[in-house]
């Protein structure tokens, strides 16, 4: 059985605004000043488990060229374009029905396009050890985070049984939880973040999506014949947009009773933030971090400066802000308010 691997790299990335703009989302940027962008760093943490070759994109119609130009080994026919979002469980539905068709033994996993995994290795140990158990089963396995700290901005995952490194069966999905909440599922230990990474095998997926998706699976059968043709982005441009527009998580995980969960400390992120991003830095004595080839701070803490551009910045003064800067943009703005960043840039 061949394992393919998913990326669902669609999104616009509004809460990195203004270095993730609609035109160059973040997955497509170099965030964290290393040299690759998110989308390369994904493909880099599933090398251990998957072929150059069987790598497949989700994405938006107008990001097809970012795609081919940062992936050059992912074949053209395995960029998927989508013509509008529809959300997540259309997506997985378009890429699973496509794998099916081209292999239909296939082990699938599906992963976002934005996420910070620092623990490579251990990650790859654990997306081995899910594919393994799917390959055998008709079953699902998505990825649990250990949390380390009570979270209102993700998904929870619970299972009854809490044994990292080992797969145990889901009890139930909860939606992003208050601060109280989250505080007993910290203490609880039956809690894992949801990473929104899935593995299956093609024939559990779409079985499921046609049990639990039968409006999505009807489209996707009409879709099918055009597979592979020249006929098929004309096919996807009219039937696509007609899918429900709705998360894989409300169509299939909440109803599925086949799901399980392997959780371990990843010291995983979804970079959703600017201060999700600065976690991941290192900071001076004053607790500022920076991404930028001339940045100067002076007398200022706590505060995060990313430019993506040669130029010389000197900040004085500061504490708890954000500025980031593009070729055309400029943000400042506290760390505290930048929940509001999608309405600044609106």
């Amino acid at each position: 059985m061949n394992t393919h691997v998913v990326i669902m790299a669609g999104g616009i990335g509004s809460r990195l605004w203004p270095l993730s703009t609609p035109d160059v989302p973040k997955q497509f940027i170099d965030v964290l000043g290393v040299g690759r962008s998110l989308l390369q760093l994904t493909v880099d943490r599933f090398a251990p488990v998957c072929q150059p070759e069987d790598f497949w994109v989700v994405t938006g119609e107008k990001y097809v060229d970012l795609v081919r130009q940062q992936l050059p080994d992912v074949p053209e026919s395995q960029i998927l374009a989508e013509p509008e979002g529809r959300n997540t469980a259309p997506c997985i539905a378009y890429a699973s029905w496509k794998i099916q068709k081209k292999d239909p033994k296939a082990n699938i996993v599906v992963t976002p396009a934005d996420a910070l995994v620092m623990k490579t290795a251990e990650f790859a140990e654990t997306i081995a050890k899910a594919l393994a158990f799917t390959q055998e089963r008709d079953a699902i396995v998505t990825v649990g985070i250990a949390p380390s700290r009570p979270e209102t901005g993700y998904g929870y995952i619970h299972a009854a049984e809490a044994l990292h490194g080992q797969l145990v069966k889901v009890t139930e999905f909860k939606e992003k939880p208050d601060l109280d909440t989250a505080i007993g599922y910290l203490e609880d230990g039956h809690y894992f973040w949801n990473a929104g990474i899935f593995v299956w095998n093609v024939d559990t997926i779409v079985n499921e999506l046609r049990a639990y998706a039968p409006e999505i699976a009807a489209v996707m059968d009409q879709l099918a014949p055009s597979f592979f043709t020249d006929q098929e982005q004309a096919e996807l441009r009219r039937l696509f947009p007609t899918c429900e527009k709705i998360s894989i998580d409300y169509a299939v995980m909440e109803k599925s009773r086949r799901i399980y969960v392997i959780a371990e400390d990843l010291a995983w992120s979804d970079l959703g933030s600017w201060g999700s991003i600065m976690t991941h830095l290192p900071a001076d004595e004053d607790g500022n971090s920076s991404i930028g080839a001339d940045v100067r701070l002076h007398g200022c803490r706590n505060c995060f400066v990313h430019t993506a551009s040669e130029k010389t910045v000197v900040v004085e003064g500061l504490e708890g802000y954000i500025v980031a800067e593009s070729k055309d943009c400029l943000l400042i703005c506290r760390l505290s308010q930048e929940q509001h960043i999608k309405e600044y840039s609106a």
